[in-house]
């Protein structure tokens, strides 16, 4: 069973968004995504600064089994990827939801956080 923090939200896609108090929010991949991917070797982040729209591709995730697009939740601009994961991907396996989050993003849309699903919905999917 994959561990589904109720405290964020999800995409369809198996991204998930902590959403902070100043207007920016943290997105990683789904502990039920780093397990359907198995061991993964690579990350192909975006640049800071760069913004997207929802559902734009941001970057990929390849694993001994895979490659898999990511796509952004809400239209954002990132503000910063995470350099550990860079650095070391096999994070993303080992801690989804802590020290293998990917990126740090300002949100441009704010409501669009209500079009993503809560913890229970998440769970209903997967």
């Amino acid at each position: 069973m994959s561990n589904i923090p109720a405290d964020l939200l999800y995409t369809k896609d198996h991204e998930w968004v902590k959403v902070h108090d100043d207007g920016t929010a943290t997105v990683g991949i789904t502990d039920y995504a780093q397990e359907s991917l198995g061991d993964i070797t690579f990350v192909e982040f975006p640049q800071d600064g760069e913004s997207f729209t929802s559902g734009d591709t941001f970057g990929v995730v390849e694993s001994v089994k895979a490659a898999s697009d990511l796509f952004m939740p809400v239209d954002a601009e990132v503000i910063e990827i995470n350099e550990d994961v860079d650095a070391s991907p096999e994070l993303l396996n080992q801690e989804p939801y802590e020290g293998g989050w990917l990126l740090k993003i300002k949100l441009q849309n704010p409501e669009q956080l209500d079009e993503l699903l809560k913890a229970d919905a998440y769970e209903s999917i997967v």
